[in-house]
């Protein structure tokens, strides 16, 4: 009789404890967003950080609250992006990516050496040796801290420097907040004007340490014809939004400091079955490169071209293509 008045008294509190329990369970249920839950299982999963949330899931809360683009993962692709805003009902606007840079070009064989470091293979160990064994003590030591907290194998390091795949990044930003230097930034992917620089001293310090480095000599902003380069603090800065990758700058560049791929450049072509002869890309070329008369057709100098694409961007008849 004891055992089965205890287990009588066990089963009942048992009983009483699951009923408060559930009624617990009600009164303070807190309700979650379908939204948040769909939004999250669009997202890639990676927690990576590069939204500037600290995960997937807050992002996804984020989101759902309207207080974070649709396409604010970096790492999710257009048909996630598309996904996610399907899900809160609106379009999913492509924004440029932006990726990390090393805005440095101090490779071994370029920049020079203030003694032989044969420390511990740690940017943060070399730094706190003298400011590290190169002699620009702004540029990249090219240990590869960065290399080893990328999680996309975005970059590696060639000839003591880090060079950053843009079409593996991500943006997470984990390399720029690894780097002693500070010498990674982000660009827009597309953009292909980067001055690969990060030295702010004078022409003369600049040269004796680096060959390639910007000294500050303003060729570049006189020459561009968009107003969309300027030297500041003795370091050239592109105005992305200004920039039309035209690259006379980088072909001006004296050290070289300007990167850009010469080989891509563009020039502009008229359809002649198209042309209307309105003048009105002669009169927006920056450089004097378009001839023709009025209601005649017009014709491009590829001498004097450089590639702007203003022409192309103008011609109300679409009869301009760069290639």
């Amino acid at each position: 009789m004891v055992i089965v008045s205890a287990a009588a008294v066990t089963g009942g509190i048992g009983v009483v404890c699951g009923v408060l329990l559930a009624v617990a369970a009600k009164l303070f249920a807190v309700e979650v967003d379908q939204k948040v839950i769909e939004v999250r299982n669009a997202l890639p999963g990676a927690n990576c950080g590069g939204c500037g949330f600290a995960g997937c899931d807050a992002l996804a809360n984020a989101i759902a609250a309207g207080k974070a683009p649709v396409n604010g993962c970096p790492v999710a692709n257009k048909q996630a992006h598309e996904k996610i805003a399907s899900i809160m009902g609106v379009t999913a606007d492509e924004s440029e990516k932006k990726v990390a840079h090393v805005m440095c070009q101090g490779c071994d064989t370029v920049a020079k050496q203030k003694y032989e470091y044969n420390g511990v293979p740690d940017c943060k160990a070399a730094a706190a040796v003298m400011g590290g064994n190169k002699s620009c003590d702004k540029g990249c030591l090219g240990f590869g801290n960065c290399k080893v907290v990328c999680a996309f194998d975005a970059i590696e390091i060639v000839d003591g420097l880090a060079v950053i795949d843009k079409d593996k990044c991500t943006s997470c930003g984990k390399c720029i907040e690894e780097c002693p230097k500070a010498v990674i930034e982000f660009v827009p992917y597309k953009n292909n004007v980067i001055v690969g620089c990060h030295n702010k001293d004078f022409g003369k310090a600049v040269k004796d340490v680096c060959s390639v480095g910007c000294i500050g000599c303003k060729i570049c902003e006189k020459n561009c014809a968009f107003d969309a380069i300027h030297v500041t603090d003795n370091l050239a800065k592109v105005d992305y939004d200004k920039c039309t990758h035209c690259m006379v700058c980088v072909e001006k560049c004296p050290t070289k400091a300007i990167q850009g791929d010469l080989l891509s450049r563009k020039k502009a072509n008229i359809i002649e079955e198209g042309c209307i002869g309105c003048t009105i890309c002669a009169k927006n070329c920056p450089v004097s490169a378009i001839e023709g008369e009025l209601k005649k057709t017009h014709k491009v100098d590829p001498e004097k071209c450089i590639g702007c694409g203003v022409c192309a961007t103008k011609c109300p008849k679409k009869t301009i293509e760069m290639k």
